[in-house]
């Protein structure tokens, strides 16, 4: 597939000053410069975020409230609940108040909806059970903003709500005690962007401040807190990153036995953002979408090793099930794309019989990743079909769906994702309405876009300069792996790996040699031959193996040589 290289215009006077202020590398003063980062203080807190690079929590709306009322329950030995979504940011969420509340001599339960049974979000089912059970005082932890219906039937029914949230409120917000969301319209708070558990970090920082605890009392829950933002995909930008850094030392040397069980089972023997994202996260989330979230939440709060090794066991279970049932949830949907040449269609709406609620989301994003087009996967039971659906960058998915809602019975989302419900009758007009809209909006002129940081040298580059980047980790959203352009490369040699899966170049300049890898791009090996001339984009990386280190190229995308 044809991508679009985009390279910084570089700015090489703030560069160098950057260079030679601050006796960094030109490569690190280069990616900086291109981030906007160029001052002192801007500086010092992305490269070296500390504890005093924390907002005030209290500049959060309702925040005061909030702590006022927990304060008080706490006194007053109040029945709380704690009313968390069923995916890792809510999990962790749940475990940082949960454990937080209950070290202040204070019982605290949870209440965790099935994803397959109830869905997300509150519902009145839920809240009756919660009104028996004799709570009276219910924290909602990412979810709750826009459970306006569910939080007044609470109120009616003799419950009072602190909604905690991170997602974009409606015209109008719950009437709730508190609603600490720093996306409401009449927010001071300097930062809009933390996820679901790091507005339960600020709700601890602000009740440790209140109550005059040492600050050790809420930082020691930094690995937890990081743990769900880097899992959430939100910016790791700003308090975000603070967050990131901070959590991510603390989980190299975690107290929480259940966090430390389950990293030893992903294999990861790096603590980064990578293990959190393809070791941790896929595991905590595996539970959710089998239906079985509880599981998660008790491992991150036993304290008993012989049921942490079994709920670790457990998870291992789920996430082996999931990926099981999504590989033949994908091959299904492959499959009919390719029969009935879907792939000639600006969209993709694939349906199913019997497909796993938990997992199209996944399989939607595989799709639209492969293909480089929205797609909706829909699971058909009797008359009705559910579905997910994932986009591309320039095409507002959420919009489109608003545009043709007369075969759709409710959707939700925003542009980059959406969640469907329709009469199975229904499905081949929606394709089409949904197809014209796409055609309208010319999405085949789309290209996906591969943003290069700096074009550089083969000869420019050695060890300490490889080893300088990761002063920018942790990576992830808003904060990509930096990405650099290398010109006129010599095919030196080239094979593949795994039976073909993926691709290992030797690449030559003037008299320099590196190896670059390919991942999945094995299929690229007949297009090239030794003494082909290349452009390749791709993040410089250290390969460790029988204890050497060698400088390597992970390749983004790569081309026939151009002209300079």
């Amino acid at each position: 597939m044809k991508k679009k290289w985009e390279l910084y215009e570089a700015n090489d006077i703030l560069i160098k000053e950057l260079k030679e202020k601050y006796n960094m590398n030109l490569l690190l003063a280069t990616i900086l410069v291109n981030k906007g980062i160029t001052q002192e203080k801007q500086i010092q807190k992305f490269l070296n975020p500390t504890r005093k690079d924390f907002y005030d929590p209290f500049l959060m709306p309702d925040m005061k409230e909030a702590v006022d009322r927990i304060i008080k329950a706490i006194k007053e030995k109040d029945k709380i609940i704690i009313y968390g979504d069923y995916d890792v940011d809510g999990i962790t969420s749940i475990t940082v108040l949960k454990s937080f509340l209950e070290e202040r001599g204070i019982n605290v339960d949870y209440y965790i909806p099935n994803r397959l049974e109830e869905g997300y979000g509150l519902n009145k089912d839920a809240v009756k059970n919660i009104s028996d059970r004799k709570y009276n005082l219910m924290i909602t932890v990412d979810c709750g903003i826009s459970c306006k219906e569910e939080i007044e039937y609470a109120s009616e029914l003799g419950i009072e709500t602190i909604v905690t949230d991170h997602h974009e409120p409606g015209e109008e917000i719950p009437k709730a005690i508190a609603v600490v969301d720093a996306k409401r319209k009449d927010n001071k708070y300097p930062f809009r962007e933390l996820a679901g558990v790091g507005v339960v970090f600020k709700l601890i920082q602000a009740l440790g401040t209140k109550m005059g605890l040492e600050e050790k009392e809420y930082l020691k829950f930094l690995d937890i807190v990081c743990v769900g933002t880097i899992s959430d995909i939100v910016p790791l930008v700003d308090e975000n990153r603070v967050i990131a850094k901070l959590g991510l030392k603390l989980v190299e040397q975690t107290r929480n036995l259940g966090l430390k069980s389950i990293l030893k089972a992903s294999g990861y023997k790096k603590i980064d953002s990578s293990a959190i994202s393809f070791g941790v996260a896929p595991r905590i989330n595996a539970c959710g979408r089998m239906g079985h979230a509880e599981k998660a939440l008790e491992l991150f709060l036993s304290k008993n090793i012989s049921e942490i090794n079994n709920l670790t066991i457990q998870l291992n279970d789920y996430n082996s099930t999931r990926q099981q049932i999504e590989k033949g949830i994908f091959k299904d949907a492959v499959e009919q794309i390719e029969e009935k040449k879907l792939m000639n269609n600006k969209t993709l709406v694939i349906a199913g019989e019997g497909w796993h609620h938990g997992v199209i989301g996944i399989v939607s994003s595989k799709i639209t990743e492969m293909y480089f087009k929205p797609s909706i996967l829909l699971c058909c039971e009797g008359d009705i079909a559910k579905g997910s659906g994932r986009s591309i960058p320039g095409f507002d998915l959420y919009n489109a769906l608003q545009n043709c809602q007369k075969e759709i019975e409710k959707f939700g989302g925003h542009s980059m994702a959406v969640g469907i419900t329709l009469k199975k009758d229904n499905i081949n007009k929606f394709c089409e309405d949904f197809e014209k809209i796409a055609q309208k909006e010319h999405i085949e002129e789309i290209l996906p876009v591969i943003l290069i940081d700096a074009k550089i040298e083969l000869s420019e580059v050695n060890k300490n300069m490889v080893e300088s980047l990761k002063q920018l980790e942790p990576f992830g959203e808003a904060n990509k792996t930096p990405i650099f352009l290398f010109k006129n490369l010599r095919v030196n040699s080239i094979r593949t790996l795994s039976e073909g899966k993926h691709l290992k170049i030797s690449l030559k300049s003037n008299n320099t040699i590196v190896d670059a890898i390919g991942f999945n791009m094995g299929y690229l090996a007949d297009e090239y031959v030794i003494g082909d001339k290349i452009d390749l984009v791709g993040a410089l990386e250290i390969n460790s193996f029988n204890g050497m280190d060698s400088l390597q190229i992970n390749i983004k995308d790569i081309m026939k040589g151009l002209k300079n």
